[in-house]
């Protein structure tokens, strides 16, 4: 009997098409595997009243696949990395990352809008990004913005906001690159740890032969550096802290971090180059020097 491979995911049209990014992947590795696709809505997708960090944080994206993941009622999960918590649950490990899509922040204006209406606010979920705009446009208002990116885009194209700032990577994959009015530097705007990439999850002990050609050995260590700086500030989504490492070589990487203060009256921004494998050890390091010069 063939082997058949229940994929888990989120039902929003890009949980869709990065799953099914993985599903290709699978398919070109054995042909004869079955694979079956499993949506669900999650926590994080029902409540678009408030901010994840007013809620339960990036963990509510990944409660309800998790669970059945450890129920045995799908056997891979796919997730964008960046929403993924600092700490994973232990029977529940990654099993191969995406290559990096672009990683960078844009601006998104109206539709048919080519001038930025500045007087209206901008629509920004992200502490981090709100921080780093903030700093770029200090008299711009900064508003809430909730739901997958085609609701934000009507709330956009309604007139609710001036602007967004979105993802790059989930724009591009879902084919509106023409939306994007301009793209943000990593030195105006440091992007979330592992923006760009998508994550795999399993069970412990699952056989992941079959995504050897899905996994990015480049991706996976820049990713893994990112999210040691992360979780060594305790960082979840309430946290205006960043990061984002790339090869300089093949056996090098550049690491920029922020720090902001719970109370967003300190912040800093720093860059280490390191050799590749002392990445993540570095990274941590640095994260508790940058925490520990607040108090220094």
């Amino acid at each position: 009997m063939s082997r058949i491979i229940r994929v888990g995911s989120r039902e929003s049209k890009l949980a869709v098409i990065q799953s099914e990014l993985v599903i290709e992947a699978i398919r070109a590795c054995d042909p004869s595997i079955q694979i079956e696709l499993v949506t669900m809505k999650t926590t994080g997708d029902k409540i678009l009243d408030r901010t994840l960090d007013k809620v339960g944080g990036k963990g509510l994206f990944v409660k309800e696949l998790d669970r059945a993941l450890l129920a045995g009622e799908v056997d891979l999960t796919v997730h964008s990395m960046k929403d993924l918590p600092a700490q994973l649950h232990p029977d529940l490990p990654l099993a191969a990352v995406s290559g990096r899509e672009t990683p960078y922040d844009v601006l998104v204006l109206p539709e048919g809008c080519t001038q930025w209406d500045q007087t209206k606010p901008v629509g920004c979920a992200s502490a981090r990004r709100t921080v780093q705009l903030h700093a770029l446009y200090p008299h711009i208002d900064i508003k809430p913005v909730r739901g997958n990116i085609q609701t934000r885009l009507r709330k956009l194209d309604s007139g609710e906001y001036g602007a967004l700032v979105l993802a790059q990577a989930g724009l591009h994959r879902l084919g509106l690159d023409d939306r994007i009015h301009r793209v943000f530097t990593p030195e105006e705007l440091i992007p979330s740890a592992c923006q760009g990439v998508l994550a795999v999850q399993t069970r412990k002990g699952f056989d992941t032969a079959c995504l050897k050609g899905f996994h990015d050995a480049d991706a996976w260590d820049c990713a893994m550096a990112e999210r040691a700086f992360i979780r060594a500030l305790d960082g979840g989504c309430s946290s205006p802290v960043a990061a984002f490492a790339q090869l300089t070589n093949a056996d090098t990487m550049r690491l920029t971090g922020l720090y902001v203060s719970e109370d967003r009256k300190y912040s800093a921004r720093e860059t280490i180059t390191c050799p590749r494998e002392q990445a993540q050890a570095r990274a941590a390091q640095l994260a508790q020097q940058m925490k520990g010069s607040k108090h220094g």
